[in-house]
């Protein structure tokens, strides 16, 4: 079973949800948690995680160029020749701008002797063992890097070689990283807030879920915010809707306690539990 906790706007509660969920379902089985945010990764922090146990491994995803020899580029290579603008010249010198470049090799063929293509290091993949008892594996691109969404595939198939329950935390958006932590699984959770523009981006990400065929139902967090749109979603998406859950600053200060909100003695806690036993019957779990 793979579970994806999702929804198109940031800040909505996803991984709020997905850490509560996560230790609700590790009570009955064997799971692992998958942080799939590799541009911020913050479901660790939901779950009192704040050191990784180990590096399984150092990601390598895309190359940049280098110049080895500058006499050999004169005449040959200049910067209007990178069409990312990753060729300068500084003090009369020739070099190339690490954060612009993209390796296309451009460079490389016009002066092969001068240009070498290297590998670089896009990010690393962790692993922690909580202390609920289960694993969670996370990323983490290096800043001025790019290819979340090949990291987050290379995240996946660690996640998948260590269980077979995984419950993964999306980034928002609906972006490559995204699409990568959509692909395959077999339920999504969506988590929205009742605001046009969260209401807007459920719209936009619903999109990709159903042309994967993925079934899903809807979390509106936050709903006592604006219950006229909670309504309007409610309306919208009937069935789907399998919880609310409603504002509060308690919610803040377990995430600053590093500490999940189904450990909290309210009436938080009392939803996500309502949650999660719906979202059982729904699975057939």
């Amino acid at each position: 079973m793979k579970l994806v906790i999702a929804g198109g706007k940031g800040g909505v509660g996803k991984s709020m949800l997905a850490s509560s969920l996560a230790i609700l379902f590790s009570k009955e089985r064997k799971i692992v948690a998958c942080d799939c945010d590799v541009d911020a990764p913050n479901l660790g922090l939901w779950l009192g995680v704040t050191k990784y146990d180990k590096i399984v491994k150092k990601v390598s995803l895309s190359e940049k160029a280098h110049i080895i020899n500058e006499k050999a580029c004169i005449g040959k290579l200049k910067p209007s020749d990178c069409k990312f603008g990753a060729l300068k010249v500084k003090n009369g010198k020739l070099w190339v701008n690490p954060f612009l470049c993209e390796g296309c090799g451009v460079c490389k063929l016009i002066c092969e002797e001068g240009i070498k293509i290297e590998p670089v290091e896009n990010g690393e993949i962790r692993v922690a063992r909580t202390r609920y008892g289960f694993i969670l594996f996370s990323a983490q691109l290096y800043p001025g890097e790019k290819g979340s969404g090949k990291i987050v595939e290379e995240l996946r198939h660690y996640a998948e070689e260590s269980g077979e329950f995984i419950i993964l935390d999306a980034a928002a958006g609906i972006g490559c990283p995204v699409i990568a932590s959509l692909r395959g699984v077999d339920h999504a959770v969506m988590v929205t807030e009742p605001t046009l523009s969260a209401l807007s981006d459920l719209k936009r990400i619903l999109k990709i879920v159903t042309y994967f065929k993925i079934p899903y139902d809807i979390v509106i967090n936050k709903y006592d915010i604006n219950e006229r749109i909670t309504r309007r979603i409610e309306e919208k998406f009937k069935e789907k809707v399998i919880g609310k859950i409603s504002y509060s600053k308690d919610v803040i200060n377990a995430l600053v306690h590093f500490k999940p909100v189904i450990e909290l003695e309210n009436n938080i806690s009392r939803k996500v539990n309502q949650i999660f036993k719906r979202l059982k019957e729904k699975l057939n779990l």
